[in-house]
């Protein structure tokens, strides 16, 4: 049976806990976004200041996987870098 993931423009997006994980591992590279805070708005929790970075997804030693790193304070802003990062590595 094959997992069905959920996509943000082809990609597939995964979360656990605070950490997103978005792209194909089995590619030369994926974006990992971290969720360092979060506010209330309404009911709801939403991420307002996140870690992106792309990484190397053949490497195993953390200080070497990463290759680029930014803030953003929105998910919306975190995923388009990361996408125009995944597009690029392409």
């Amino acid at each position: 049976m094959e997992k069905k993931f959920a996509m943000y423009k082809g990609y597939p997006l995964v979360r656990k806990g605070n950490q997103i994980y978005y792209g194909n591992m089995s590619d030369e590279y994926v974006c990992m976004i971290s969720i360092l805070s979060t506010k209330k708005v309404k009911d709801l929790e939403v991420a307002d200041n996140l870690k992106v970075m792309l990484a190397l997804t053949s490497e195993r030693d953390a200080a070497s996987m990463i290759v680029r790193n930014t803030d953003r304070n929105n998910l919306y802003d975190a995923l388009e870098v990361s996408y125009n990062w995944l597009n690029k590595t392409k």
